[in-house]
C-alpha cells in the first residue's frame, strides 16, 4: 500500500528538522547573534517584546537539540500512525 507512512522514517525526518533548527539557534547564540536574531524576528511580526538572550552554555545547547529531536521524532511518529490509522477506511 503506497499510501502508508513509515512511522520511524517520518519521526526521523521531523526530529532531524526540529533538531537542526535548534542547532542553528544554538550556534547563533554561541556566535553572539542570538539577541539580534530574536529582535529581527519579532520586528517582522510587529512585536516589541522585552527579551534577553542569556549567555551560551554548551550543555544547555546539547539538551535543547536532543530534546527537540526527541519531541520532533515523537510528533512525526504520531502523525504517521494517525495517517495510517485514518487511511484504513479508504
Amino acid at each position: 500500500m503506497a499510501d502508508k507512512l513509515n512511522p520511524k522514517r517520518a519521526g526521523m525526518a521531523v526530529g532531524a528538522f526540529a533538531g537542526l533548527v535548534h542547532l542553528f539557534w544554538a550556534l547563533l547564540v554561541a556566535a553572539g547573534l542570538g539577541q539580534w536574531w530574536s529582535d529581527w524576528k519579532l520586528s517582522l511580526h510587529f512585536l516589541n517584546v522585552p527579551l534577553t538572550v542569556t549567555a551560551f552554555n554548551p550543555v544547555t545547547a546539547a539538551m535543547l537539540v536532543v530534546l527537540t529531536f526527541v519531541a520532533g521524532f515523537a510528533a512525526g511518529w504520531v502523525f504517521a500512525w494517525v495517517w495510517n490509522w485514518a487511511g484504513k477506511w479508504k
